[in-house]
Parts: C-alpha cells; sequence; structure tokens
C-alpha cells in the first residue's frame, strides 16, 4: 500500500507504506542527481518538470514520460487557477502514469478517462490506502472494478510496456436489496471510474413532497458531475439505443410509474379492467426483452419484495408480485446478481 512513490527515467520503482495510524509522513531523501519521490519534499533531478494543476501534481521526466500525482492538498504544490479547460482541450497527451487516491473520489479516475489523459497504456496505481477500505479483500475488488492497481513496496512499474489487461466487466448486473441496504450506493461505485455514464432515474422528481425530494437531491449530490441524466420510464428505449454505460435506478419506482401510466391501480378508472394490467405486462415483457437485446453495460438497482410483511392491500401485493417477476426475469438474463444487505454484498450465482 504505497505512500511515497520514486520516479526516474528508468522502470519506476514505487516505495513507502502506510496502515491505518500512519502520519503518511513521506520518504524525505532526495539524491541531488538521482530519482524524484513523490510527495515532492526538495527540489527535482536536473531534466525534471513539475506542474502543478487542478488534478494535482504533474511530473515529467527528462526523457518525456508524464506522471501524475494526484493530491490536491499537498503543501507544496500550491494553487492553481483552473481556467475551465481540459488538459487535453490544451494539448497534453496521455500520461504514462497515475498515482493516485481512488478510495477518496474514484469519479476523479473517470473524469480523467473522459478527458483523454488515462488511456489503454497508462499505468494507473493507488496510493494513500488505509483503513477507508475494511479489508485487503474490498481493496482488491475496488481496484478491479476500477482498473487500477494495488501494488506492494518496491513494486517497479515499467511505463514502455502497457499495463496488465484488466478483466472484462459484466454486462448486465442486477443489484437487489431492501431499503436503505446500500444498493445504489453499490451501483454507483461499480460504475464511478467510467469515463461517461448515462444515470437513469426512473422515480418522481420529488416536487410536493419534501421528504422525497431530499432524497432526490441526494442522490444528484453523490453523482459525478460529468456523468449524464435521464429521468424517464421508457427504459426499453434506453436500453437499445445507449451506447455508454448504463445505471438504472431504480427498477420500483419504474414498476410503480408504469402501473400509474397504465391506470392499472385497483380502484383506479382502468384497475379493474383485464387490458391494464395486460398493458403492465407488455412493458415488462418489452423491458426484459430490451435488457437481453442491450449491447451497454448496464448495472440496474431493485428492490428485494420477498422478505417483507405481505401487503394488507391489493394495490400492495400486486405491486410485489409484478416486481418479483421482473426480478427474477432480469436475473435469469444477467451475468452478475448481489443482494445487498447492510451494505454487504450476497453475489447469486446460478
Amino acid at each position: 500500500m504505497p505512500d511515497t512513490s520514486t520516479l526516474s527515467d528508468r522502470p519506476t520503482a514505487l516505495g513507502g507504506s502506510t496502515t491505518p495510524g500512519d502520519s503518511m509522513t513521506p520518504n524525505r531523501s532526495m539524491p541531488p542527481n538521482g530519482p524524484a519521490r513523490l510527495p515532492l519534499s526538495g527540489p527535482l533531478p536536473p531534466g525534471y518538470r513539475a506542474s502543478p494543476g487542478p488534478d494535482g501534481l504533474t511530473v515529467t521526466t527528462s526523457d518525456g514520460r508524464r506522471v501524475l500525482y494526484a493530491a490536491f492538498t499537498h503543501p507544496l504544490y500550491g494553487e492553481s487557477p483552473h481556467d475551465g479547460s481540459s488538459y487535453d482541450e490544451r494539448g497534453e497527451r496521455t500520461l504514462d502514469l497515475v498515482l493516485l487516491d481512488v478510495l477518496d473520489r474514484p469519479e476523479r479516475l473517470g473524469d480523467l478517462r473522459r478527458r483523454g489523459l488515462v488511456g489503454e497504456r497508462t499505468h494507473v496505481v493507488a496510493v494513500d490506502v488505509d483503513h477507508r477500505v475494511p479489508t485487503e479483500t474490498e481493496l482488491t475488488r475496488r481496484a478491479a472494478l476500477w482498473g487500477v492497481r494495488v501494488v506492494p513496496d518496491g513494486t517497479v512499474v515499467d511505463t514502455s510496456e502497457p499495463p496488465p489487461a484488466p478483466a472484462p466487466p459484466p454486462r448486465r448486473t442486477l443489484l437487489l436489496g431492501g431499503s436503505r441496504s446500500g444498493k445504489s450506493a453499490e451501483a454507483e461505485l461499480r460504475l464511478a471510474a467510467e469515463p461517461k455514464v448515462l444515470y437513469v432515474a426512473t422515480g418522481p422528481s420529488g416536487d410536493g413532497d419534501p421528504e422525497w425530494l431530499r432524497r432526490v437531491r441526494a442522490h444528484r449530490d453523490r453523482r459525478p458531475a460529468h456523468w449524464d441524466t435521464a429521468e424517464t420510464t421508457g427504459l426499453s428505449e434506453v436500453l437499445r439505443s445507449a451506447d455508454t454505460p448504463l445505471l438504472i435506478d431504480g427498477l420500483g419506482t419504474w414498476v410503480a410509474a408504469v402501473f400509474d401510466e397504465c391506470d392499472a391501480w385497483p380502484g383506479g378508472a382502468g384497475g379493474d379492467a383485464p387490458g391494464a394490467l395486460e398493458a403492465v405486462a407488455a412493458r415488462c415483457d418489452d423491458l426484459v426483452a430490451a435488457w437481453r437485446q442491450t449491447r451497454s453495460r448496464v448495472v440496474a438497482v431493485s428492490d428485494e419484495v420477498g422478505l417483507g410483511l405481505v401487503p394488507d392491500t391489493a394495490g400492495g401485493r400486486m405491486f410485489r408480485d409484478t416486481l418479483g417477476r421482473l426480478n427474477q426475469r432480469l436475473a435469469l438474463e444477467s451475468e452478475d446478481v448481489t443482494l445487498v444487505v447492510s451494505g454487504r454484498l450476497l453475489p447469486l450465482p446460478l
């Protein structure tokens, strides 16, 4: 779990470590003509250049390799005004190595990828790893999700070679869980480092309901700024047309909205007519077909409704049965199905 990093014209060696409770004091040795250590604690060797910026400190070695140390607050870096343009817009080329505190804000990596600073040949290495992740197993899982390397002290990173190819992610992921289980946060975590994401919100906007509006705002504030958002119940159309990863949150509010649109609630104008329920079933059939056919990566959140009390109203039972059947059908068409309970993940393999 490196905390300090060594840069040289040779393959980059990473050294130093941190554990929970460490002061994270950098290694302060600085040979006058030797490698540079990050965080900086002295002058750079001849031929090296350091440029502070909105993403951290970019160091260019004497042979032209570019390394980003993505630490915003180090006192030696100072404040660098952001003129509103991204690095790629200013003609900067792709970085060779990024040293990033991914546990702080993994979406920063997604933004670097979006702007072309991190590409297929960029090595991304986690630094400042500490107690914010509970176990090494969880750290390894998150690093794999984000395409980040976690390396032991003293690891040599040869930036002339491409980084190890990451395992392809599952195309269709269904995350199930109860209220406040952590399923939405897990969905956002899985796509945090993607360069582009379309967040599909299926619930009402919250107008006229202060408590629901607070929930909506909390979700909005949590999303990375570079994600796009679509507020729609036309999930089938989105799944068939998308060319970027999708996060759908969630299927429970979608079923409730479809009941509204089809006027299928018991006691409503069409709720007792067979045609209303048939219309709901047709919408579910079309969604399952679109889920099966989609070519984009998709992570969908849904409520697990089969573990609580039997609803005491006809409408509640109808909703539970419809969503439960939909969850089963989508699970059969998914490469990854996981139940989230109290923030813990329970994979549900076939």
